[in-house]
């Protein structure tokens, strides 16, 4: 089973498809997107990330034995199993079939069109609007091979599912919105499908549609355009300054160039868009690191039995130190109507939170039925206080429930992990029937 390190920077969709895939096939992949581990932009233009990966472009993946990959979808299939990659010879080549659409009739059109709404690129209405048509056209083809299929290869999940639907995710959160996506709805269907499967979640988080198609905004565009140096006076003088000003333009062309970085280490479009969002301070960075890996256990938690092979995990390797763990109960039952708004309720706390699912794991279930009904749940955080307080966008859920933290090595504790986890029990304190449950990964 493959073992090894995915380099890369924060929410890249192209190493979206590498984590994936390893989630369906256990692979063992730790993910290095911070520092000290890795910091883009400086890591992967170091002698010794180039001996390695000559392009410098990222996702990378080193194998533990070494073993050395660059670009996503050789990575994505190295880390596949047998099942992801087509367990015959025609399921094979149509995942790549669908894996070569991707790159060549989904990604150009896509870029075209949602990288002026991210303020990356200048808007063309030319371009904009060719890329609509061809958007359209790929999605005539998707809609028509899934109207009598589940998934794109056989009646699984494979590769191909994994790569089309990592290459369209922009589009779905951003500009498809539900008048121009009506048309193709075995292609919505099948993307709601995918990214709803657990190992799709554990790596996309929550994925909201894009509700209002987004348009190109000049203003955030000039934003994330480099400033220019503003002249000094001197600079600015007459044909006494002359000569001097030519001095000093030719010492800052010199600077410019010696600054400018190689072909092989510039980013594409693609890395561009996500990279140029700005880098929020990690919260958790004051913390000290854990030997507590969040990712491993939500691995056996998704793929794996959750009484018999996740719990034990969890309780074998939790760091009591490192995490704490929380009861959760909503303050305001009387206030929860209908079975379905209180899961939107819970639903939306989630996605808001997606960024602090990294250092994070709950499972909040709804009891009781319409118009009498709760909501309560076991959180386990990093550190020993609530992570809520540590970013201004983690707070607009929390205050509305009561917070009691845990000792872990109490029988209390231990019950209420097992129940919640496993969604099933006895839930004494509780008094409602289990109705239904989220879970936050």
């Amino acid at each position: 089973m493959a073992a090894g390190t995915l380099y890369t920077y924060p929410e890249n969709w192209r190493a979206f498809k590498a984590q994936i895939a390893a989630q369906y096939s256990g692979a063992r992949l730790k993910v290095a997107t911070s520092a000290p581990a890795f910091t883009f932009g400086q890591t992967n233009r170091t002698p010794a990330f180039l001996n390695n990966f000559p392009l410098g472009k990222v996702p990378a993946y080193q194998g533990d034995d070494g073993f050395c990959l660059f670009e996503s979808n050789a990575i994505a299939h190295y880390l596949s199993n047998d099942t992801l990659r087509g367990a015959t010879p025609q399921a094979a080549a149509q995942v790549l079939q669908w894996v070569s659409f991707a790159d060549s009739e989904i990604i150009p059109p896509a870029s075209a069109w949602v990288f002026p709404t991210l303020g990356i690129m200048q808007f063309n209405k030319q371009a904009t609007e060719q890329a609509k048509e061809d958007v359209k056209k790929f999605l005539a083809v998707l809609n028509q091979h899934l109207n009598t299929r589940t998934f794109l290869v056989g009646e699984r999940v494979t590769l191909a599912d994994i790569t089309v639907v990592c290459s369209m995710l922009w589009l779905y959160k951003q500009v498809l919105e539900p008048s121009f996506r009506q048309p193709y709805p075995n292609v919505t269907r099948w993307f709601v499908t995918c990214v709803n499967q657990p190992q799709f979640k554990a790596v996309l988080g929550e994925v909201k549609l894009c509700e209002k198609m987004a348009q190109f905004d000049a203003k955030k565009f000039a934003e994330m355009q480099p400033k220019k140096e503003t002249p000094s006076k001197k600079e600015k003088g007459g044909k006494e300054a002359g000569k001097p000003q030519e001095k000093k333009e030719k010492k800052k062309e010199e600077k410019k160039e010696e600054k400018k970085p190689d072909p092989e280490e510039e980013m594409d479009d693609c890395d561009a868009v996500l990279a140029a969002e700005p880098k929020a301070k990690d919260p958790f960075a004051h913390l000290p690191k854990s030997a507590f890996v969040m990712d491993e256990f939500k691995r056996k938690y998704s793929n794996e039995d959750t009484l018999t092979v996740a719990i034990p995990h969890f309780w074998e390797h939790f760091d009591r130190e490192g995490y704490s763990i929380w009861y959760s109960q909503y303050k305001y039952p009387e206030e929860l109507t209908l079975a379905f708004k209180s899961c939107n309720l819970i639903t939306g706390m989630f996605q808001r939170l997606d960024k602090l699912r990294k250092n994070a794991f709950a499972s909040v279930i709804l009891f009781g039925t319409n118009n009498d009904s709760s909501i309560s749940g076991i959180w386990v955080f990093r550190g020993q206080e609530l992570a809520f307080t540590l970013s201004e966008d983690w707070q607009i859920d929390y205050e509305s429930y009561d917070w009691r933290k845990l000792d872990p090595d109490s029988e209390e504790c231990k019950t209420m992990v097992k129940e919640y986890f496993a969604w099933e029990g006895d839930f004494k304190h509780v008094g409602k029937a289990f109705n239904q449950g989220k879970i936050f990964k």
